[in-house]
């Protein structure tokens, strides 16, 4: 009998929460924080991959449950999509320190995690929120041909076939720009435009 996708979240969850190899291992048993394993929609048909947790994701175990994520709840809202019909992850699981970028090495420890969810789901698209995101997921799905800046690769689709099926790739700008550039908000709104022609 084939383990329903739930269990193998769960095991992918349990992996993580041993994932002695990673460097930010140590740094979540010191501060009681939690791994960001992802929320949603198994069977959703949009996944979004961000890069790292943040303070409060690290906290509460929650993926963009700060700031950011009432930023993604409002665009969801701006294309009538409610957060649990969408699956919503990162590419890193734990929190890197002082909130910085993810590096190469953590991208190469957690990436296979991402890519066995991605799996289990089956998403039509992929969504990935900042220019960590989108290169992974771009190299990933063999797309390196197609890589540039975020700002000329948000909100086109890259079409792309996979062992289920067609998927699409929309690399779309990270929601935290909105908290530092309100043009910017406007301009992810008409982004996010690109997933309502599912």
């Amino acid at each position: 009998m084939a383990i329903n996708k739930t269990e193998q979240m769960k095991k992918i969850m349990e992996e993580i929460l041993n994932l002695k190899k990673s460097p930010l291992y140590a740094e979540r048993i010191k501060n009681k924080a939690f791994p960001v394993i992802g929320e949603g929609d198994c069977d959703a048909e949009i996944v979004f991959v961000g890069e790292a947790p943040g303070k409060n994701e690290a906290k509460t175990g929650k993926p963009f449950c700060g700031a950011s994520g009432r930023v993604l709840d409002e665009l969801l809202d701006s294309i009538k999509l409610k957060r649990e019909d969408v699956y919503v992850t990162n590419i890193v699981k734990d929190r890197p320190t002082a909130n910085r970028d993810p590096s190469k090495d953590e991208i190469k420890i957690y990436g296979p995690f991402l890519d066995k969810q991605i799996e289990i789901i089956q998403p039509k698209i992929i969504a990935t929120l900042g220019r960590y995101s989108a290169e992974y997921i771009m190299k990933r799905f063999g797309l390196e041909e197609e890589i540039e800046t975020i700002g000329k690769m948000r909100g086109k689709a890259f079409e792309v076939k996979t062992s289920y099926g067609l998927v699409k790739i929309i690399p779309l700008l990270h929601p935290a720009v909105a908290l530092y550039n309100s043009f910017s908000r406007d301009d992810l709104k008409k982004d996010f435009k690109v997933l309502e022609n599912r």
